[in-house]
């Protein structure tokens, strides 16, 4: 009982301390009873700075989504592929209709002609047509002094390179001279490459001549270069060595020995270092190599 009543025993001024406690709680509680502290200010939503605000959000609005549309620019209409033409609102009919006559050699001239060629409905016809963009002598007016013959031998001429990397067979067959057998053979060769990243590789392609090799990069170049999964140098077993197209059975050999000998390779660049390594193919057999 003693210990119950020294814990509740207070003497004369921690009463008081308590007491004064007590009163300014009761104090706070009655003021904010009483008394509202709400603000009755309101936002007058019709002067002229909101006014200026909303339509500073609504150009701004507009500004985006101009910028979400998609731009057309001009463009020739004899070299629309597939994505261009989904792009335009061709329908697949419509951009094979295109495809077929140009695979004849054939190239349209006019507006009234492309319409012609591929079926599209006038309303489609009027939006797209004004950024048709057909070469300067084409749409000359001494164009129809000029005799056939001359005719088509200045749209031969007229090139328009496409990417290597992002070309199918049938898109090679168009060189001549390159049949089925020749266009797969250079397809598989860009697989086991996993891209072109020169120009020059397409040297290398088994049983293609240097002159086919030259018509084809009048039409075709590496214009992105490709996403080539590396492997790491010090990691990579013997096998996945082996794999790299530049590298043989006895180079593979002579890599593995070096790294064993030096624990670790820093630097792609060490490889050089070995004995009769081919450094002329090092920038080539760099594309699949890092040193981690």
């Amino acid at each position: 009982m003693n210990f119950f009543k020294s814990h509740f025993s207070y003497n004369m001024r921690q009463r008081n301390g308590i007491f004064f406690l007590v009163l300014i709680i009761v104090s706070l509680q009655t003021v904010f009873f009483f008394f509202d502290f709400s603000s009755k200010e309101t936002l007058d939503f019709s002067s002229a700075e909101i006014a200026i605000f909303q339509r500073e959000i609504d150009s701004l609005q507009t500004l985006e989504v101009e910028n979400k549309t998609s731009k057309i620019y001009p463009f020739n209409p004899n070299f629309i592929t597939d994505y261009k033409g989904y792009q335009l609102g061709m329908s697949i009919k419509e951009i094979d209709k295109l495809k077929s006559f140009r695979k004849k050699g054939n190239f349209i001239n006019s507006t009234k002609q492309f319409q012609k060629v591929t079926g599209i409905n006038d309303s489609l016809l009027n939006m797209i047509s004004p950024y048709f963009k057909f070469p300067e002598w084409v749409t000359s007016q001494n164009i129809k002094s000029k005799s056939k013959n001359e005719f088509a031998n200045k749209i031969k001429k007229i090139i328009v390179k496409q990417d290597i990397n992002v070309a199918n067979a049938s898109d090679l067959r168009i060189v001549n001279g390159i049949g089925e057998k020749l266009a797969d053979r250079i397809i598989n060769y860009r697989v086991k490459l996993q891209g072109f990243s020169f120009n020059s590789q397409l040297y290398e392609v088994w049983n293609l001549d240097k002159d086919l090799v030259d018509k084809v990069l009048r039409n075709f170049e590496v214009m992105e270069q490709p996403r080539i999964e590396k492997l790491n140098i010090n990691e990579a077993t013997f096998k996945q060595i082996l794999a790299i197209v530049y590298i043989d059975y006895e180079l593979t050999k002579k890599i593995v020995n070096y790294r064993v000998e030096v624990a670790e390779i820093q630097e792609i660049e060490e490889l050089k270092k070995i004995e009769e390594f081919p450094i002329e193919k090092f920038d080539r057999i760099a594309l699949y190599l890092v040193a981690k």
